[in-house]
C-alpha cells in the first residue's frame, strides 16, 4: 500500500511536532512513573489507578504512533486557494444537491480544533474536485452508489 502524502502548514507542522516532543519526552515518563506506583499498590485486578493509566497510556502511545505519521508523510506549504484552483489546505465552498456547503479540504490536523468539516483529498468529493476550477461543475460516486453532482462555487486559503 502506498503511503498517503498530508499535506500541512507550517503551523500546523510546527504545533504537531511541538505535541510529538510533549509526547514523547515528558508524557511518556508521566505514564511509566504513575503505572510503576499503581503496581507497587498490589493486587492489579482491582486496581482501577493501574487500569486507567494503562489506557492512558494506550492513548499516548496511539497518538505518538499517529502523528510520526502523519509528520513523516507531510508536505508542508503555503494555505492555498488564491488560485481558484481546489488544493489540499483550501475552503471550498460548493454547491451540493441545491445546498451551498463549505468544508476543508486536507487533513483534520490542519482544523486544529476549528469547527469546519473537513474532507479528505482521498475521499470521493475530494477526489472529484481535487485540481478544479471555480465554476467547474462534476460528478462523482458516492458510497451509497448514487451518482453526485457538485458545483465548485468558492476557493479560499483556510
Amino acid at each position: 500500500m502506498a503511503e498517503e502524502t498530508t499535506w500541512l502548514t507550517q503551523d500546523a507542522y510546527d504545533r504537531l511536532s511541538g505535541e510529538l516532543d510533549v509526547l514523547m519526552s515528558e508524557k511518556r515518563g508521566e505514564i511509566a512513573k504513575r503505572i510503576q506506583e499503581a503496581r507497587e499498590e498490589g493486587d492489579l485486578k482491582e486496581n482501577g489507578g493501574y487500569h486507567a493509566a494503562k489506557e492512558e497510556q494506550g492513548k499516548i502511545e496511539a497518538r505518538i504512533f499517529r502523528l510520526k505519521n502523519i509528520l513523516n508523510s507531510a508536505v508542508v506549504g503555503e494555505s492555498a486557494g488564491e488560485s481558484g484552483v481546489v488544493e489540499q489546505g483550501c475552503v471550498v465552498k460548493v454547491n451540493l444537491r441545491g445546498n451551498e456547503t463549505e468544508f476543508l479540504l486536507g487533513n483534520a490536523e490542519i482544523a486544529d480544533g476549528s469547527d469546519i468539516t473537513v474532507y479528505s483529498p482521498t475521499s470521493p468529493i475530494g477526489q472529484a474536485i481535487l485540481g478544479r476550477k471555480i465554476g467547474e461543475t462534476v460528478s462523482y460516486w458516492a458510497p451509497n452508489g448514487k451518482e453526485i453532482s457538485v458545483e465548485i462555487l468558492e476557493v479560499r486559503g483556510f
